[in-house]
């Protein structure tokens, strides 16, 4: 019976892991339709981290969690307001010039990066896997430029960018985040971010899409790719671990890119779906748990879905 009722739980909380993985993976396609109907990038991530600084700030509520300490406190508004800042403007500002499948690809090219950073600066060891790993999602990241440099090339290095911002970001985060606090840092990060594109907005106005359709999608984007995104992973991840979250959350970009076909009537090449499915083939494998994990990649797998662009 008890096993039983485990069981049921465990799948429970896939479940609710693959609702974050669906909720996040279609944010892309949300922010092209807002992006079509006027908006900009900067109104756009003022909403989303508001909604989600206000999220995260009534679930440490609703948890009774701590509050972190002073010196906490400013540390996570920094890397907020610097950190992810800089993540999330580079992969908003990479959608106005390519596909939601190219730009979310390439940004799950992220692991690969933190591989690197956490040997230079954690002196992480590098396993077999790892570098198997490393070496399918660099092949699929040439698979997907090859064609598509010349015709979207700011919208490549946007997305490179921003896997490069989101990889600091994490390995600044394990420096920073103490266990125990990942709600509670998740909530001021949010809010550091969120004071800046506010300020933004302020000073270079708040433009709001201009019919139904894109006023829809940015509330979707609040609402679906930010609350239910969020509450689905924290929920799902406290019945599965963090490295099974993990794993399940790969569906994102799978989720973006038939969206993005069915939807938004994208034409994958060749390039791009070989270069997808190595991309896709390397997240899984860095994901597969190890029987001895710690470090700078258990908590990497905890934070990955905690923080989004």
């Amino acid at each position: 019976m008890i096993s039983d009722m485990k069981d049921k739980a465990f799948l429970q909380g896939m479940l609710l892991v693959a609702v974050s993985a669906v909720s996040f993976g279609l944010m892309p396609i949300f922010t092209k339709i807002a992006y079509a109907d006027g908006t900009d990038t900067h109104s756009l991530l003022c909403i989303r981290f508001t909604a989600a600084a206000l999220f995260m700030f009534a679930l440490m509520l609703l948890k009774k969690s701590p509050l972190p300490r002073k010196k906490e406190m400013l540390a996570y508004v920094l890397l907020g307001a610097v950190g992810y800042v800089g993540q999330a403007s580079c992969y908003f500002s990479a959608l106005h010039y390519a596909s939601p499948s190219i730009v979310s690809l390439l940004l799950y090219t992220y692991p690969a990066m933190v591989m690197i950073g956490s040997l230079f600066f954690f002196k992480e060891r590098i396993t077999v896997k790892k570098l198997f790993s490393l070496l399918l999602a660099l092949s699929g990241t040439i698979a997907i430029v090859d064609k598509q440099f010349s015709v979207s090339k700011e919208g490549i290095i946007f997305s490179v960018l921003a896997a490069a911002c989101y990889s600091a970001y994490i390995l600044a985060s394990a420096k920073l985040v103490r266990k125990g606090m990942e709600i509670q840092a998740a909530a001021f990060i949010m809010l550091g971010a969120a004071a800046v594109f506010s300020t933004i907005s302020a000073l270079w106005g708040f433009t709001l899409p201009a019919h139904a359709a894109g006023l829809a999608a940015a509330a979707m984007i609040a609402l679906v790719s930010t609350v239910l995104a969020f509450w689905s992973f924290f929920a799902g991840m406290a019945k599965t671990g963090p490295s099974t979250a993990s794993l399940v959350s790969t569906l994102e970009p799978v989720v973006t890119v038939l969206a993005s076909v069915l939807i938004l009537a994208e034409k994958l090449t060749a390039n791009v779906i070989l270069g997808g499915l190595l991309v896709m083939a390397a997240l899984v494998i860095a994901a597969i748990p190890q029987q001895k994990r710690a470090g700078l990649a258990l908590r990497a797998d905890s934070k990955r879905k905690r923080d989004r662009p």
